[in-house]
């Protein structure tokens, strides 16, 4: 194969391995707001939760001083029962009675329904707690992960521009510079496989002669589509047990 064309594919394999380290280092920023939002919705989960059974104990408080406002009337009532001297007066007490015991009544189902609503709510919020302290565990063990990786990442980087500079001075210069026109006009990539004809990446159909040249690796040959200087694999030899045997 042509040195240049060896260096080349070189090049292209790490120009590509940095680029993608560049792209995943420059998408940090948005991970780690994804991280805080994971949290912040858990966080809420649990506020809420929260807010629902405060929400409910003030209600039954309130629930409960009516009812004690009710239950001191019916007191009262009771009382005057035993004092009044008429029919009529007597008809009326108990008629207050009546509606403080209905009240009441009403009121004490109410508290039994927050009560109940209570236990529920407690769970709710119980869950809230235990799923934030397990997102908070998550999202903890996707940080370290990250932080692991962005170390990776950066050494991955500097090893390639240590490589590259070897890679470059080897280069013939007026190749090197039709690598770089090339990659600057198609996304950072300048090198493509040539396969079964095709190249392998605007996906059009070589002329026949064309990909012959290709196939024999000696020159710099662009596609006539995209530009990009192409390349080979030569074919794995074939295993001496899968040439066909001769009828016996």
């Amino acid at each position: 194969m042509n040195a240049n064309l060896e260096h080349l594919i070189k090049l292209q394999r790490l120009d590509s391995t940095a680029l993608d380290a560049t792209r995943r280092l420059a998408g940090e920023p948005e991970r780690e707001k994804e991280f805080d939002t994971r949290l912040q919705l858990a966080r809420d989960r649990v506020e809420a939760a929260k807010k629902r059974l405060a929400d409910n104990h003030e209600a039954r408080r309130a629930t409960e001083k009516e009812t004690a406002v009710h239950q001191a009337r019916l007191s009262k009532f009771r009382e005057q029962a035993m004092a009044v001297k008429t029919n009529v007066e007597y008809a009326a007490v108990l008629k207050e009675i009546a509606f403080a015991e209905t009240e009441i009544k009403t009121l004490e189902e109410k508290i039994l329904e927050r009560m109940l609503e209570a236990d529920d709510l407690a769970a709710q919020a119980k869950r809230a707690d235990a799923e934030l302290a397990a997102e908070q565990k998550t999202v903890d063990a996707d940080r370290k992960v990250m932080s692991a990786e962005h170390t990776e990442l950066k050494s991955s980087l500097e090893r390639i521009v240590s490589e590259r500079a070897g890679i470059i001075a080897a280069l013939d210069k007026q190749v090197l510079r039709i690598f770089e026109v090339i990659a600057q006009r198609r996304n950072g990539v300048a090198v493509a496989e040539a396969r079964d004809g095709i190249c392998t990446i605007c996906h059009v159909r070589l002329r026949p002669q064309v990909f012959n040249n290709v196939l024999r690796s000696t020159d710099i040959i662009q596609c006539d589509s995209c530009q990009r200087i192409l390349y080979a694999m030569p074919k794995a030899p074939v295993a001496s047990s899968d040439v066909a045997q001769p009828a016996q």
